[in-house]
């Protein structure tokens, strides 16, 4: 490429920069489907604030000889969700949207049951599933995504990762508690 096709690649850089200016971050380059990126992102938010949920309560309701152990991890988990969370909501909020946080249409949106869990084995058991879940939900998202968005990709691949950690974790945890 000679030095004049970069200065005027430069050029056109900074005149699609000053286009659209209101919309942020969202330049003309950007190639994602911005409305189905948006909700599929609002469904994630919904999932993780549904997460943040269960796992609360179930470090509240967690009961028997192995309990503290494994309710202190349910809340270290429910933190880590509620970081995805604001994660998610920070990033619709760049791309131009709003983060729906209504407690009407949490649960419809979530990819993620709310279960209860009458024992500590059940409530690993529920969790262990609701990870699973967003693990595939975020797989999903992520080969929709491609090369479309690499922001929210890599965003989507750092919380996979940790859905992950948190999958492994509880896994482990079920093979040490007894089951009924």
């Amino acid at each position: 490429m000679t030095t004049t096709a970069v200065q005027s690649d430069v050029q056109g850089v900074r005149a699609r920069a000053r286009q659209n200016i209101e919309q942020g971050a969202v330049t003309s380059r950007y190639s994602g489907h911005l409305v189905t990126v948006l909700k599929r992102l609002n469904d994630a938010l919904a999932t993780e604030l549904v997460c943040v949920l269960r796992y609360r309560r179930h470090h509240f309701m967690a009961r028997g000889i192995h309990s503290q152990a494994v309710a202190a991890e349910f809340l270290v988990h429910s933190n880590e969700e509620q970081t995805h969370a604001d994660q998610l909501a920070a990033r619709i909020v760049q791309l131009g949207g709003e983060p729906d946080f209504s407690p009407d249409t949490l649960v419809r949106r979530s990819h993620a049951e709310y279960v209860e869990g009458a024992t500590l084995a059940d409530m690993i058991t529920e969790n262990l599933v609701a990870e699973r879940i967003a693990i595939d939900s975020y797989r999903d998202f992520i080969q929709y995504i491609g090369d479309q968005d690499p922001t929210t990709r890599r965003l989507l691949e750092s919380i996979l990762a940790m859905e992950e950690a948190h999958a492994d974790e509880l896994a482990a945890l079920r093979d040490e508690i007894p089951q009924r």
